[in-house]
C-alpha cells in the first residue's frame, strides 16, 4: 500500500505556471470559480454563496494535504504569481494505487493550452513521486473541452454511466477516464 507525504507541499513549475500551495489571498479566485455558474456548467455541484466559503473551502483543501488524503494546487501564472485555477489528486485510495483528478480554470485562460501544461505537471508528479499506477476522471460527457484535455494527456474513457448523479431536480450522465503509469515498477 501507498503511503503519501505533501509535507513539505510540493511547488511545481511548468514553462508558464507555478503550481503552489492556495492561501488566503486566493479566496476571492476560488470563491468566483467556485460560484460563477459558467464554471460550474458542468460539474453539478451548488455555488458558493459568500466568501466565508471559500474559506472553508482553503481549510479543507489545507486539512487534506495535512492529513495526506488529497492535494489541491492552486494553478498561477509564473508572470503575477495569480491564482487562475485550481488542479487536484484527491479521493485517493493508497490499497490500489489510484487516484482521481479533478480541475477547474478561469474561462479568461481557458482555450490557451493552461489546463493541459498543469496536467501534464501534475501526471508527472502523481506518477513519479507518488507512485500512482493510474488516474481517473470523471466528466460530464457533455463537457466536450475537458473531454479533449484528458484525451490530449492520454487518458482513455472507460466507462459511460447514463443519469448517475442527480442535481436540481435533473439526473445527468458520467463518463470515466483512465490513465495509467508508464512506469512499470514492482509493486509491493
Amino acid at each position: 500500500m501507498l503511503h503519501f507525504n505533501f509535507t513539505p507541499f510540493p511547488l511545481l513549475k511548468t514553462e508558464r505556471l507555478v503550481l503552489r500551495q492556495a492561501a488566503v489571498i486566493d479566496a476571492p479566485e476560488i470563491f468566483f470559480l467556485r460560484s460563477d455558474p459558467g464554471v460550474l456548467k458542468y460539474i453539478g455541484r451548488e455555488p458558493a454563496t459568500s466568501i466565508e466559503d471559500a474559506y472553508q473551502f482553503l481549510q479543507i483543501i489545507d486539512d487534506a494535504a495535512t492529513n495526506n488524503t488529497g492535494i489541491s494546487w492552486s494553478i498561477a501564472l509564473k508572470e503575477n504569481n495569480k491564482m487562475i485555477g485550481t488542479i487536484a489528486l484527491w479521493k485517493l485510495t493508497p490499497e490500489h494505487h489510484r487516484g482521481e483528478i479533478g480541475y477547474v480554470l478561469h474561462p479568461a485562460y481557458q482555450g490557451k493550452g493552461i489546463m493541459h501544461e498543469a496536467m501534464a505537471a501534475v501526471i508527472d508528479y502523481a506518477f513519479s513521486a507518488m507512485k500512482l499506477h493510474s488516474i481517473e476522471a470523471k466528466i460530464n460527457p457533455e463537457n466536450l473541452a475537458s473531454q479533449r484535455l484528458l484525451e490530449r494527456n492520454n487518458f482513455v474513457r472507460e466507462a459511460y454511466f447514463r443519469e448517475n448523479y442527480y442535481h436540481k431536480g435533473q439526473f445527468f450522465d458520467s463518463a470515466i477516464y483512465s490513465l495509467l503509469t508508464p512506469v512499470k515498477e514492482k509493486v509491493e
